[in-house]
């Protein structure tokens, strides 16, 4: 009579997969792999202290998350890098177009109104808009016409005091709001021309360059001017 006990068969299995030519796998283990190395494992075992089932069941649920992991984190690398070129060709039509930022410093191109708007969480009696140049001089002061809640436009059509044309280029930008007998200074929003856009680096995502002001993030344009 044959007997056949857990040791023959699992030294069958161990001789079995030892013949086996191994695939070329850049070094990676595979369920394949792993399952091999716990049957030999399984084979050279103390037979006075065989591995318990929960201790096998748990080695192969966590090569087996760690395996999903893998892929998983390969999918969401593959998919970051779709979206990222995604996101990149759609603001590349952009290029020409002004976007809306917070900004102290607006461009006046020399062949288009410099525009711009301010955002109030309460009724001011007078909103007035300083120009300086960067040295601090002073250029022009406005009003902006009838201030109220909310968002509110301005123009600043590139003259100084006098009404006479500055030339083209950078300059600075204060808005002062008073209400209720207090003046206070609040932050401006302007529109800036786009010149390019670039893939950001260190997480910075897709940056775009603006004209005079430099490079910003795309998350941080609060507004798109199609006119």
């Amino acid at each position: 009579m044959t007997t056949v006990n857990n040791n023959s068969a699992l030294d069958g299995m161990y001789w079995d997969n030892k013949n086996k030519v191994p695939d070329k796998n850049n070094g990676a283990l595979t369920q394949s792999d792993f399952f091999a190395l716990l049957t030999q494992q399984l084979a050279f075992q103390d037979p006075t202290k065989p591995v318990e089932n929960d201790q096998m069941i748990a080695q192969m649920t966590n090569f087996t998350m760690a395996d999903g992991i893998s892929k998983l984190n390969e999918n969401f690398t593959s998919l970051a890098q779709s979206m990222s070129s995604n996101q990149a060709l759609q603001a590349s039509s952009l290029v020409g177009r002004s976007v809306l930022t917070q900004s102290d410093q607006l461009v006046f191109t020399g062949d288009s109104l410099s525009r711009g708007q301010i955002n109030v969480d309460t009724v001011a009696d007078n909103m007035k808009v300083i120009i300086t140049k960067p040295n601090g001089e002073l250029v022009n002061t406005f009003s902006v016409d009838n201030p109220q809640l909310g968002k509110n436009e301005f123009v600043w059509d590139g003259t100084d005091g006098d009404g006479e044309a500055m030339p083209p280029g950078l300059y600075n930008i204060k808005v002062e709001v008073s209400a209720n007998g207090k003046t206070e200074t609040v932050p401006v929003q302007v529109y800036t021309p786009v010149s390019s856009v670039s893939m950001g680096n260190n997480g910075n995502g897709i940056m775009l360059n603006l004209i005079g002001l430099g490079s910003v993030k795309l998350a941080d344009v609060l507004e798109v001017s199609y006119s």
